[in-house]
């Protein structure tokens, strides 16, 4: 590479190791790091975290000897160090926590797909990863050897992948894809691509980060053959650019694979603009573009890593017109409940009139923008793309306001509860009838 190459590091306590099994990725995964006494090889454990790993019933732990090497010994809040070595915070409870904060197994027709948008599915496709990540949304089923997914459930996956015309995009995650043996990852990627209406196949992976020799010529020279094959990577702070990391995403791009990058922004990790300009800057340098960045979760477990949205608006402030335009992701908060993905940004929109709106820019300054005075309105009733909609019904939401689709979105049960006097005020003097009416059924569903 032109630029200065980035650093590249190993544990004293691997010294040993042979190059060819340090870059040997089954070596990597078969020495996975997970107990007190393999931890205090590489640095001192604080209290916090010895009673996290001496405590039954965690999330799983498990840290490849790379990724365990990137993390400072002497700096007991090491960024790295803090994602992926459990502290006592873990057992604290919050205020809005969930389980299943997205509602994943409530959007899923068959076990292991999520279909919540028209257009695109996730598969999960396995429930192992090469770490695991201390604020996992997933920590219901990653991790866990006795919800790993069967080849029934993917049989019945592809069948509904059949059945359903209008999904043109998948997402494979997990767990993490790339951990998959190589055939049984050739074998689902071929299965996919033989669908004639899916376009674009997706991995979302950290491997490339947590063992980024995973990332072989094999492993290029199989994935090219099922293009368009896009993937999104996860790396959170800067400290996870590595020469190794860098090696890997060459290796992608080479082989036609764009790659995108979602972080998550977390307390003690990244909640700094500087940490995430730095950030972004050496994520483009190694041709990854920054893609999401995500509000933390209401995952159990992950209490302690959760800021105010206010911290990601603050950042997103500082990245837009101080770096690259398209270094800059979108900060969006998952909505829980299973809402999908909201983008959350600053106001740059100041005011509007009918003929002119009023912006402002990032270092403060304002402007204002005539609008046309005449403008002949598009007319989907002569466009042949609207006259072709591929949105499922019911699905086009605030769009189908703006394209005159329908008027307004009503709750569900709005007539019937605005209906004065008659069966919901009959049915407010015994509550136990709103469930399967459906009123306030997904509030109740989330006590339970």
């Amino acid at each position: 590479m032109s630029l200065t190459p980035f650093p590249s590091r190993r544990a004293p306590a691997f010294a040993s190791i042979p190059d060819d099994k340090w870059n040997d990725w089954r070596w990597q995964l078969s020495n996975r790091l997970n107990s007190v006494e393999d931890f205090e090889q590489v640095f001192r454990l604080t209290g916090s975290e010895r009673k996290a790993l001496s405590s039954p019933g965690l999330f799983r732990v498990d840290v490849t000897p790379y990724f365990v090497s990137l993390i400072d010994p002497n700096d007991p809040d090491d960024p790295i160090r803090r994602q992926i070595i459990p502290t006592a915070g873990e057992i604290d409870a919050f205020m809005g926590m969930m389980e299943d904060s997205l509602a994943e197994d409530r959007h899923s027709p068959v076990p292991g797909l999520v279909h919540r948008y028209p257009d695109r599915v996730l598969m999960l496709v396995t429930t192992q990863c090469a770490s695991y990540c201390r604020y996992c949304t997933r920590a219901r089923i990653v991790g866990d050897p006795n919800q790993t997914f069967s080849r029934g459930e993917w049989d019945a996956q592809i069948d509904y992948l059949k059945k359903t015309p209008q999904v043109r995009d998948v997402l494979l995650s997990g767990g993490d894809p790339l951990t998959l043996a190589p055939r049984m990852l050739e074998e689902l990627l071929t299965r996919i691509r033989e669908i004639p209406h899916i376009e674009v196949i997706r991995i979302g992976s950290r491997v490339p980060v947590f063992m980024p020799m995973r990332v072989t010529d094999e492993l290029t020279d199989m994935l090219q053959r099922f293009h368009p094959l896009w993937m999104n990577i996860h790396v959170n702070h800067p400290n996870e650019i590595s020469q190794e990391l860098a090696i890997a995403a060459d290796k992608l791009t080479r082989a036609g694979i764009p790659l995108g990058n979602q972080s998550v922004l977390l307390a003690g990790v990244n909640d700094c603009v500087h940490i995430q300009r730095d950030l972004v800057q050496k994520l483009v340098r190694i041709r990854v573009r920054p893609y999401y960045l995500y509000q933390c979760d209401l995952v159990e477990g992950a209490g302690h890593f959760r800021t105010p949205v206010a911290k990601g608006i603050e950042i997103i402030e500082g990245l837009r017109g101080h770096t690259s335009g398209f270094a800059v992701p979108t900060y969006v908060v998952d909505a829980p409940g299973g809402g999908g993905k909201i983008p959350v940004m600053p106001n740059y929109h100041i005011s509007s009139s009918d003929h002119k709106i009023v912006l402002r820019n990032y270092e403060g300054y304002i402007t204002t923008y005539e609008e046309p005075q005449a403008y002949t309105a598009h007319d989907p009733k002569t466009c042949a793309y609207c006259q072709n909609k591929r949105a499922e019904p019911g699905q086009s939401g605030v769009s189908g306001l703006l394209d005159g689709e329908s008027y307004y979105i009503k709750p569900e049960n709005f007539d019937l509860l605005h209906n004065r006097g008659g069966e919901m005020h009959r049915l407010r003097a015994d509550e136990s009838k709103w469930k399967p009416l459906g009123i306030g059924a997904g509030e109740q569903e989330d006590k339970e």
